[in-house]
């Protein structure tokens, strides 16, 4: 039977987490397909000087953002319950296909690559259940699976980035089969964002 996490079993290098973090569950895919998708951002890049492109090590999907500040006690507790549906969920087969940008293509803040599977929906909505029982805010927003491939720092219209992106609608970046999800902490800088594991939980249904 699986134990519940104690207080200070969760470290980063070596060290018990004593404060307050910026976590989040994702999932990650295969690195062909993050290479795949480099190669686009790749393409992108010269049409858009404002523009900030995560490095291929940081792409994943957010299944549910915790929070900016999450007790180290909460998170506990999210791993603790994730752990016996993480064992009894399958592993998925996971397309990236097609890209797009939010809000729009005319004004884009946020640059993204599709995926396609249905049971990416379910495994968000089981997480969710878990933070929602852990004592975390419902989320608000729907599930719109996604990689975030290039954050525009001033949105306007561009002409060739807007062509560039509708003509990869229906492009296929492979596919990957996702074994695990992964509870992150997140460090923010000038630089970009930082990522490091707090818990991985196998899918081994």
């Amino acid at each position: 039977m699986e134990s519940r996490v104690r207080p200070g079993d969760i470290t980063l290098r070596g060290e018990a987490m004593p404060e307050p973090v910026r976590a989040f569950v994702a999932i990650r895919l295969a690195p062909e397909v993050d290479a795949a998708i480099a190669r686009f951002q790749a393409e992108l890049r010269p049409l858009g000087a404002d523009i900030s492109w995560p490095v291929p090590a940081n792409f994943h999907l957010t299944l549910r953002f915790l929070g900016n500040r999450v007790a180290p006690g909460v998170i506990e507790n999210v791993i603790f319950r994730l752990r016996p549906i993480a064992a009894a969920t399958a592993a998925m087969m996971v397309r990236a296909r097609g890209a797009g940008a939010f809000p729009s293509l005319n004004r884009p803040r946020v640059i993204w690559v599709g995926l396609a599977d249905e049971a990416l929906a379910q495994a968000a909505a089981k997480v969710e259940a878990v933070c929602v029982r852990c004592g975390l805010e419902p989320e608000k927003r729907g599930f719109a699976p996604h990689l975030t491939i290039g954050r525009v720092r001033n949105p306007s219209r561009d002409a060739q980035m807007r062509e560039a992106i509708e003509a990869a609608a229906e492009r296929d970046f492979g596919g990957s089969t996702v074994a695990s999800m992964t509870v992150y902490r997140s460090r923010l800088s000038p630089r970009g964002a930082t990522y490091e594991v707090l818990a991985t939980l196998p899918l081994e249904g």
